[in-house]
């Protein structure tokens, strides 16, 4: 799962660089909004997840980790591109995909927080990433 996460969050830092540098050379910072959540939830956040899950195996591999996963990965480019196509428009309508991909978010971050209180104690040996192959 950390892995997955790790790589995910590539993505994203891509995506947010590009984003930045297109704004830059246009001179127009309306998407600054975009630029930002994508820089935090999308790169800084889904890679500290996937640090976190990489240390702390028995939270990797619980159901709460992979429906975590998949909430933070549907909600956000939801939440992102309705975000853009709202400002680029300027339809209000787009306003619902920005609440269902804000809530599928928050809910996941929910979830990873209760999968740190029940998979991750202070008893629990971190899991060496010397062996770790990406």
């Amino acid at each position: 799962m950390g892995v997955r996460f790790l790589k995910v969050a590539g993505i994203y830092f891509v995506i947010a660089v590009l984003l930045g540098l297109i704004m830059g050379i246009i001179h127009n910072f309306a998407f600054t909004s975009i630029h930002a959540h994508l820089n935090l939830l999308g790169w800084v956040s889904m890679a500290l997840f996937g640090l976190i899950y990489l240390h702390f195996p028995t939270a990797s591999t619980s159901k709460l980790a992979n429906t975590h996963f998949w909430l933070h990965n549907l909600g956000l480019p939801i939440m992102q591109a309705s975000l853009f196509l709202q400002i680029l428009t300027g339809n209000t309508a787009l306003t619902l995909g920005i609440v269902i991909g804000s809530i599928l978010v928050v809910v996941g971050v929910l979830l990873f927080v209760i999968n740190l209180f029940r998979g991750v104690s202070s008893n629990q040996p971190i899991e060496s990433t010397k062996d770790l192959t990406i």
